[in-house]
């Protein structure tokens, strides 16, 4: 036992996590660069990596004698499942329906082990999103009617969860294999150059002297990190470390300074070229390559962006705080003299996907930009110990995404199996169509009755959708959420008539409603800890900020302009109206009008700003204004 326990020391563990690090990302660096391989050995590989690491990583807490033998037990476990379905992978797709007993054993301990080792890294509550899900798929028949269904045995309901492609190796393992882990393993070359520095210097030199200049910064600096880092959690706690503080020492109040830096990072999620882990499955759900997601998510984004940096600088104007003084700032020439090369492995990016190459490919050459370029033009090239760093980083941080593909493969897979994403949508479905708006406002310009109801019904599907993501992403992290989502709520959208791809873009942005929105959000909760602030304050005040998060989706349903649908100059006529009406809106949410302005200006702004509750009462009338007046508008054009 004395052997097992130095076997088992934090020294040999953390040498065969940097040998599985460094096998990890060669292997996939290999595959997407030169040499596909096998869906079985393309998932199986990823999957059985992740859970091995994540054992080793999050070790049981049960104390030497008893935890680190269940650790043993469990890695040996989740090798011998995925070998298994590596191995037998032809066989078992000749045999679907029909699986034998030895396949039935590997579902039931494959599953165990994927739930265990998203316990560890995500918590129960996690966990217990799989577990009332597989209770469901058992217990159909005796469910309330309207989700009612014929029920599976525990047979059907394991072997369809683990050996074949609905479940845990489903899409979510693919897009995590195919494109996801790949620009993780790139931002994390791109931070050992140096990146991550250059990203916060610019933003400083550009904007750190403005009014609420701190607070410009972190938007800048979250839109450029966040690009790259796909985690709202991340950007705000390696960005924020830095902005938060300098937003405090200008004048901010710490629950302001706390929420601005998380509602400036979700917007990283929005950003290409990476947008989190949701612009690669969006692609896979719709059809579309990840270029053309790419293309159409960037305005949007920038509208984003430019929400939050003015309700910044309106805050900062009515507050009275100004910007750090030039001593305190770098000299933006410097910085773009010293540290701009860092943005050709983007621009490499960029271009290669524009140019039709795979999204993974891609990554693979923006890893080898950032090697390169450390090389010719930087200052300290990458030798073989940064590399190893990186690879190193980049293989430890996904594993908080690898571990949800035990959950996500479990809810997929029996929303599949059980159909319920259909019965889902019939519901939301069912009470949208109970609305009808055109009894409440008859005579209104010469639209259909027909027309208008279609408006308020899809009003009330984007609260209802609004809220499930909210709930969903208390128990689970946004991308995870948004593939639920997207399966379970899309349908009803595209059955009001909206498209495929804004109805995804939809169900993508208000996914990120969790992170913060009260009562749960965390990326507030951890700008809160930065900010050394009270949480739930920061937590409202980062939900004032992110007013945008819930405004954007009512223009993807009601203007596919927006997401590039359309005639250019109609598209370029709701952009302008789209940036006008960002900054108005910002001056309104924070009470402060467009400077010059009277008195009585100002105090009904104060006053019809504090009725509408700072919320999204207001959001939705400016909504249902704007589709009322583009629709009048057109009938007048086309008159």
């Amino acid at each position: 036992m004395t052997a097992f326990r130095q076997l088992w020391s934090d020294g040999p563990r953390q040498t065969l996590l940097a040998l599985l690090s460094v096998a990890m990302v060669s292997f996939y660096v290999y595959t997407a660069a030169f040499a596909p391989l096998g869906p079985q050995y393309h998932r199986g590989i990823y999957v059985g990596i992740s859970l091995v690491m994540i054992f080793l990583s999050y070790p049981s807490k049960l104390g030497t004698w008893v935890g680190k033998p269940i650790d043993v037990i469990l890695i040996v476990a989740a090798t011998g499942t995925v070998s298994y379905w590596m191995t037998q992978y032809e066989a078992l797709n000749l045999r679907a329906g029909a699986e034998n007993s030895t396949d039935f054993m590997v579902s039931c301990i494959g599953i165990v082990v994927a739930l265990e080792a998203s316990r560890r890294v995500l918590g129960f509550s996690f966990v217990l999103i799989a577990l009332l899900m597989l209770g469901f798929a058992y217990a159909g028949p005796w469910m309330p009617e309207m989700i009612q269904h014929g029920g599976f045995e525990i047979e059907e309901i394991a072997n369809y969860l683990f050996v074949s492609t609905g479940g845990v190796f489903g899409i979510m393992a693919n897009v995590l294999a195919t494109y996801v882990i790949l620009f993780i393993f790139f931002g994390a070359f791109l931070e050992k150059s140096g990146g991550a520095k250059f990203f916060i210097d610019l933003p400083l030199a550009l904007a750190g002297h403005k009014a609420g200049g701190p607070g410009k910064v972190s938007v800048i600096a979250s839109g450029l990190f966040g690009s790259i880092s796909g985690s709202a959690i991340a950007n705000t706690v390696s960005t924020g470390s830095f902005t938060i503080p300098l937003m405090k020492k200008s004048g901010f109040k710490p629950e302001v300074a706390g929420a601005i830096e998380p509602a400036a990072s979700i917007g990283g999620m929005f950003l290409p070229p990476i947008m989190g882990a949701g612009g690669f499955i969006m692609a896979e759900l719709v059809e579309r390559s990840y270029s053309d997601i790419m293309v159409i998510a960037i305005l949007p984004a920038l509208l984003y962006f430019l929400g939050v940096f003015f309700m910044i600088h309106f805050e900062a104007k009515r507050s009275g705080v100004t910007g750090l003084s030039p001593s305190e700032l770098p000299d933006t020439r410097v910085v773009l003299k010293e540290g701009a090369w860092h943005g050709l492995p983007l621009l490499v990016i960029v271009i290669s996907m524009i140019l039709g190459r795979s999204a993974g490919y891609s990554a693979v050459l923006g890893i080898g930009a950032c090697i390169l370029v450390s090389w010719i033009i930087g200052k300290e090239p990458m030798k073989i110990p940064q590399i190893l760093s990186a690879m190193i980083d980049g293989a430890k941080a996904t594993l908080v995404i690898g571990a949800t593909v035990g959950v996500i493969g479990v809810v997929v897979g029996v929303v599949d199996l059980t159909g319920i994403g259909l019965q889902i949508s019939e519901m939301i479905l069912s009470v949208a169509k109970g609305i009808e708006l055109s009894q409440f406002i008859p005579g209104l310009v010469d639209i259909p009755a027909t027309e208008i109801n279609r408006y308020g019904q899809l009003l009330v599907t984007l609260i209802l959708v609004a809220i499930s993501s909210l709930v969903l992403g208390m128990g689970m992290p946004v991308t995870a959420s948004y593939l639920v989502s997207a399966v379970l709520v899309v349908p009803a959208f595209t059955e009001l008539g909206v498209s495929a791809i804004a109805a995804h873009m939809i169900v993508y942005w208000l996914s990120q409603d969790s992170n913060i929105t009260p009562p749960v959000c965390v990326a507030a909760y951890a700008g809160a800890a930065i900010a050394k602030s009270d949480p739930w304050k920061t937590g409202w005040t980062a939900f004032r900020y992110a007013k945008m998060l819930y405004i954007m989706p009512i223009l993807f349903a009601f203007h596919p302009e927006i997401l590039l649908s359309g005639d250019w100059p109609n598209i370029a006529l709701v952009y302008l109206g789209a940036i006008a009406g960002t900054v108005c809106f910002s001056s309104f949410v924070q009470g402060y009008l467009i400077e010059p302005l009277s008195p009585l200006g100002r105090s009904f702004m104060l006053g019809a700003t504090a009725l509408f509750f700072w919320g999204s009462i207001l959001s939705i009338g400016i909504a249902v204004c704007l589709v009322f007046a583009s629709k009048h508008h057109s009938a007048i054009t086309s008159a």
